[in-house]
């Protein structure tokens, strides 16, 4: 499955007429929530039915497209499926009860209620909130896929403008020659990653470079009548840059990640539960502005289409034992430098992705934990390589699904 996004070019009551079906299909979500609070036993298909009743009571979600009726039901029951896993999974902390949304800012349609014009550079959507045929600018060509090939069309509403994303189901995966290559990544503030070659990333720090700017713009906000056209136009401009920080941000991820999958055959990675570490209040701007989520995101996805293998490790202890004799090497977060007993003086960072990749090699079952670590690093890629065509047969790769994009 793969997201062609293009921007809508159109008229202002189209736009209006798009912001109404995005509150319709919030109100249909809502009502869904409702139904399932107040009724036991409630399921999805439940849901779906339930939004044929809301369309002969209320007249204006009749207006809006069966199927994008359908699939607000379906995002409803997908917070309440979370919420069931997580209570099932006995997550730690809170289990993310659903909640009424307040902003929606998409609405979803399946196969109907839209149609594309024969050059597919229009699309016209025919269900009666009146949006009309939108001009598709972008520089993705739909004249390579099927019609029968788009599963979902959906509406976005950003701060500057509206967008039409295509959901294709297609095949991604491609095929790569083997690299001979496999690393450890091990993601930090000081350098965004750094591998177990001691190659590093320095970290963009996005949010931080624009923060003056923001505050800035803060300022005008709050200086603004509320209600008033003023302070809605000066909303706008802070969403504007909050967008072009997180586009930013999302742009670093993506070509780090492909980099770093295309160029080795093992990618490790740390299992970081970062929802957890933004708890601490002196590092959470800085954990948040670094995306190491959203990075991880990418480094799966790419993995999966280029055939590559990506592993999740534990993070005990990474930082803390040495990458050579295994001796565990106290030390607090200001000391950068890994220096042992045995004689291996490493950055700390440096350290911790080489202990990162012989974690992923135990786990994917190249080295025996009874192996020392002076034995594992005289194994070599050699070994490594020719074991890399087995494993992929043998099914290791994760199977990992697309980051979102809206």
């Amino acid at each position: 499955m793969i997201v062609y996004e293009f921007k809508l070019k159109g008229k202002l009551r189209q736009y209006q007429a798009i912001d109404d079906a995005i509150r319709t299909s919030q109100f249909i979500r809502n009502k869904c929530l409702r139904y399932w609070i107040d009724n036991k036993g409630v399921g999805g298909y439940d849901l779906n039915k339930y939004t044929a009743r809301l369309a002969k009571e209320f007249s204006f979600t009749a207006e809006l497209n069966s199927t994008a009726r359908q699939a607000s039901a379906e995002r409803c029951w997908a917070g309440i499926s979370r919420f069931f896993d997580n209570c099932k999974k006995k997550t730690p902390g809170k289990k993310g009860f659903p909640k009424f949304k307040k902003n929606q800012r998409s609405v979803e349609y399946k196969k109907s209620g839209w149609k594309l014009s024969d050059d597919k550079k229009t699309i016209t959507f025919t269900d009666k909130k009146g949006m009309g045929t939108f001009k598709l600018i972008g520089t993705y060509d739909l004249h390579f896929y099927q019609i029968e090939q788009i599963q979902r069309v959906r509406l976005i509403k950003r701060a500057d403008g509206y967008y039409c994303q295509f959901c294709i189901n297609v095949d991604v995966k491609q095929t790569l020659e083997p690299t001979g290559r496999n690393i450890g990544l091990d993601v930090g503030l000081n350098h965004f990653c750094t591998d177990s070659e001691g190659n590093k990333v320095d970290n963009p720090r996005y949010l931080r470079k624009s923060e003056k700017r923001l505050k800035r713009l803060q300022r005008r906000v709050s200086k603004k009548v509320k209600g008033s056209n003023n302070r809605k136009r000066a909303i706008n401009r802070l969403g504007r840059q909050h967008l072009k920080v997180s586009r930013q941000r999302k742009d670093f991820a993506v070509k780090t990640a492909r980099c770093v999958v295309m160029s080795s055959d093992i990618v490790a990675f740390e299992d970081l539960k970062v929802k957890n570490m933004v708890r601490n209040r002196h590092l959470a701007k800085s954990i948040n502005d670094a995306a190491w989520s959203q990075f991880r995101e990418w480094i799966q996805y790419f993995a999966l289409k280029f055939g590559k293998v990506a592993v999740a490790v534990p993070p005990h202890h990474t930082s803390q034992n040495c990458s050579k004799c295994g001796a565990t090497v106290k030390k607090s977060l200001s000391v950068r430098t890994h220096a042992c007993k045995c004689g291996v003086i490493l950055d700390r960072d440096e350290n911790a992705a080489i202990n990162i990749l012989i974690k992923a090699l135990q786990i994917l079952g190249y080295v025996s934990n009874t192996l020392g670590h002076s034995e594992i690093n005289a194994c070599g890629e050699t070994t490594l390589y020719l074991n890399l065509e087995t494993t992929l047969k043998q099914g290791h790769s994760l199977k990992q699904e697309s980051p979102a994009t809206a």
